[in-house]
């Protein structure tokens, strides 16, 4: 088995992110402004708060983008108005061949949109089925892996994308990639990039789409309700997240990959092998020499491993979680739940990992046959 994750930035580039937003932030707000919870309700000439809207001229300025918009539904909801945006029912999107995320799936199915699968690392048939259906009107793009072998890079997708069909819109589901790389796809010529903030140290349902104007506009639009709006005291919270998750990624993507080298180097018996994959978050997957995946998990949740995610690396995640293989991966080899498990180290160090999963294997080898 052979994988591709996605390569995080390193801690100095994670500094400088964090260092670039605050700087954005005192150019869009005044200190005392920064220090109060934020404003309610929907504002004369701009039906939003004005915090909100501040806080959305601070992303869409730190994105590099024409405009920022904070929605409810996180990144699922953040995807669906952005697919709104420029799709009707039975028209056709352009979508890679590979299991669609499942929340992505409900709102592709629900919306009647056909998609056109094709395989992503294949630049010439990539192009070719863009030219051979005239009618599709845009493309999504996942920035993480949907295989476990997938190897594309987003950047390459998109300029084919364009070079066979300029005038296709690009919709890129950034969910654990924003703040993790060094760009996003509307950095890399996509018209959208839609992700969740609560996976980013933000309030719980909050989303963020960043692009262009035109489609921006558009979902305004839809959310044009009181009832719809991001209050501010959310907007504001969502961008504190968002000033801490890079740096604390970055250490995050460091612990994994001082794990990967420790337990490849044998220090637990019984591990067959560590590797990186995103799936869907950039996690470590750990391969038993024997079935006994399950029961690791259930010893896991005993020593202080948190057993399944809330928001998938939400503010509320600090302690390591253990849990099952994901269902695309399952679907390439099924025999993979009973032998391996992934984990995110969220805010742990090394050894607390090491420690919990090598007091589980000595536990279930005394309790058992293994």
């Amino acid at each position: 088995m052979k994988t591709k994750p996605l390569k995080s930035i390193s801690m100095e580039e994670a500094q400088r992110m964090q260092f670039s937003l605050v700087d954005i932030v005192t150019k869009h707000f005044q200190g005392d402004e920064i220090l109060s919870l934020g404003d309610l309700g929907v504002v004369r000439g701009m039906n939003k708060p004005r915090y909100t809207k501040k806080v959305e001229e601070v992303l869409a300025e730190f994105f590099g983008v024409e405009k920022a918009k904070l929605v409810r539904g996180a990144g699922t909801g953040a995807l669906r108005y952005g697919l709104m945006s420029f799709l009707k029912p039975n028209e056709k999107i352009l979508v890679h061949d590979a299991p669609i995320y499942p929340t992505s799936k409900t709102t592709i199915d629900s919306m009647s949109i056909i998609p056109v699968a094709v395989d992503f690392h294949d630049n010439e048939q990539l192009i070719k089925t863009i030219r051979d259906n005239p009618d599709i009107k845009g493309a999504l793009v996942q920035h993480t892996r949907q295989k476990i072998d997938d190897n594309y890079e987003i950047d390459e997708v998109i300029k084919t994308i364009k070079t066979a069909n300029s005038s296709l819109t690009i919709i890129t589901d950034d969910n654990y990639a924003a703040m993790k790389v060094k760009h996003i796809g509307a950095q890399a010529g996509a018209d959208l990039s839609t992700f969740s903030l609560f996976k980013l140290l933000g309030p719980e349902g909050i989303g963020l789409l960043v692009g262009k104007t035109e489609h921006i506009e558009k979902i305004e639009e839809l959310n044009y309700s009181g009832g719809s709006q991001v209050q501010g005291y959310e907007a504001l919270e969502a961008l504190r997240g968002l000033i801490y998750a890079p740096v604390m990624l970055a250490i995050q993507a460091e612990v994994n990959e001082k794990l990967v080298d420790r337990l490849n180097e044998g220090i637990i018996p019984g591990i067959k092998r560590a590797f990186l994959a995103n799936a869907q978050s950039k996690v470590l997957l750990v391969e038993f020499e024997e079935p006994i995946a399950e029961e690791v998990l259930k010893y896991a949740n005993e020593l202080g491993a948190a057993p399944n995610p809330i928001g998938a690396e939400s503010k509320y995640e600090f302690v390591p979680m253990f849990y099952k293989v994901s269902g695309t991966f399952l679907s390439a080899d099924p025999t993979l739940g009973k032998r391996m498990i992934r984990i995110n180290p969220m805010r742990s160090g090394p050894d607390t990992v090491i420690r919990i999963i090598d007091t589980s294997i000595k536990t279930i080898k005394s309790n058992s046959q293994y």
